[in-house]
């Protein structure tokens, strides 16, 4: 069978009568048993594929391309297919004079989008080390990258309704892109080091270049910004409230020729005169003063010098992230913050690969997303135990074949 079309009852053989010999009767019944079974499997299959074509839904609408994330039950978190969904249809508008912008949101009222499929790729990661052939924990990174450097380098206007949460991957699909509208229901964050990771998907780039080390401090702590925190630390371009989305949505299919000015002060037209304050305003010259270190012991040290109720608390977070997590985040921002652009998915490239072949990532995976015990267990254990020598290997470059190569336009 090639179809999982159904099977015509014109060409099924006829049953046979009770009197033909008991044996014929069995192998019949066993073939046509047989014939269901595939049929049924290979329907379920047509259904899965189109279950995953629909994980990402885009419209034309006169020039404008809507686009939704449709993973509503898993907020909308990112896969592999989602990511080669988007590539090519995105280059396509980019390279053609037929779009004029690009609209990015999230399906079920909950989510942007919740992260990337982290758990496919420590399966994958750890099925590759036992002799296994797969390579999606290469691939997901790599695609995924370079999906970030085109959203960020597009020559449309791009629009991302971080309406909901917004978290790693989530980030690098809406942090890239020129236009990020927060509203009150926006929670926005880089969790990664509380995972055994690093904050990637172009955070070398964009955190790096907050003011007051606010990048750095997210970076490290994963500290979430809520509603208009995130406008206010420049990771979202503007605010407006979430009952007005549609309103934003429709106004923007409008636009005759959209610019950037043009979407800008549509965006602006619809921020109420309210915005909340930035929750972190009043933390901004200690984070400053204290994330100005050169290491996350001094950091620390800094922190508990402090002693208030904020820095004790921010200590104590720190001290249940992976050890490793946080020395190599420290460097990528620091080195982040004089690489160019394309040259960042390249070192988060060589990041992710040593996180991979080592044991904090998985061991994160497992107690936050598997096993659900938040008991992690980090080697090596302590800062202490995770060495200038150790942190610097993590950037070494991977073998030429292995590399991400982003050509600078």
């Amino acid at each position: 069978l090639n179809s999982a079309q159904p099977v015509s009852t014109s060409n099924r053989p006829l049953l046979p009568h009770s009197s033909q010999h008991p044996a014929m009767l069995s192998r019949q019944a066993t073939w046509l048993q047989k014939l269901g079974a595939a049929q049924k499997t290979l329907t379920i299959r047509a259904m899965a594929t189109a279950a995953e074509k629909d994980e990402v839904h885009a419209e034309s609408i006169g020039t404008k391309r809507v686009v939704t994330l449709n993973r509503p039950k898993a907020l909308n978190a990112l896969n592999l297919n989602m990511v080669r969904e988007l590539y090519p249809r995105i280059k396509k508008w980019d390279d053609g004079s037929h779009v004029s912008m690009v609209i990015v949101k999230g399906a079920g009222g909950k989510a942007f989008c919740a992260g990337g499929d982290v758990l496919a790729v420590t399966k994958s990661a750890q099925d590759a080390k036992a002799g296994g052939s797969s390579t999606m924990h290469k691939d997901f990174f790599k695609e995924e990258y370079q999906l970030n450097h085109l959203i960020g380098t597009l020559s449309k206007p791009y629009v991302a309704l971080l309406d909901g949460i917004t978290m790693g991957g989530g980030c690098g699909l809406s942090v890239n892109g020129r236009f990020r509208v927060a509203t009150e229901k926006t929670m926005l964050a880089m969790p990664e080091t509380a995972l055994g990771l690093f904050p990637d998907v172009g955070g070398s780039y964009f955190l790096s270049r907050l003011k007051n080390n606010l990048g750095l401090y997210l970076a490290l702590t994963g500290y979430r910004l809520l509603g208009a925190d995130a406008f206010h630390s420049g990771l979202a371009t503007h605010y407006v409230n979430s009952a007005d989305i549609p309103e934003v949505e429709k106004a923007l299919l409008q636009l005759e020729n959209p610019t950037d000015e043009l979407v800008d002060r549509t965006l602006f037209k619809f921020q109420p005169k309210d915005v909340p304050t930035f929750s972190l305003a009043e933390k901004l010259p200690t984070i400053r003063n204290v994330f100005h270190a050169k290491t996350v012991e001094e950091i620390v040290a800094n922190l508990e010098k402090e002693g208030d109720e904020w820095a004790l608390k921010t200590v104590k977070t720190l001290k249940k992230m992976s050890p490793t997590s946080l020395k190599v985040t420290m460097q990528q921002i620091e080195r982040g913050a004089r690489t160019s652009y394309a040259k960042v998915f390249t070192m988060e490239y060589r990041l992710t690969q040593r996180f991979m072949a080592g044991h904090d990532f998985h061991e994160g995976c497992r107690a936050i997303l598997i096993d659900k015990d938040r008991n992690t267990k980090w080697k090596p254990a302590t800062l202490a135990e995770v060495t200038d020598e150790m942190v610097e290997s993590y950037f070494d470059p991977l073998p030429h074949a292995s590399e991400l190569i982003i050509h600078e336009d």
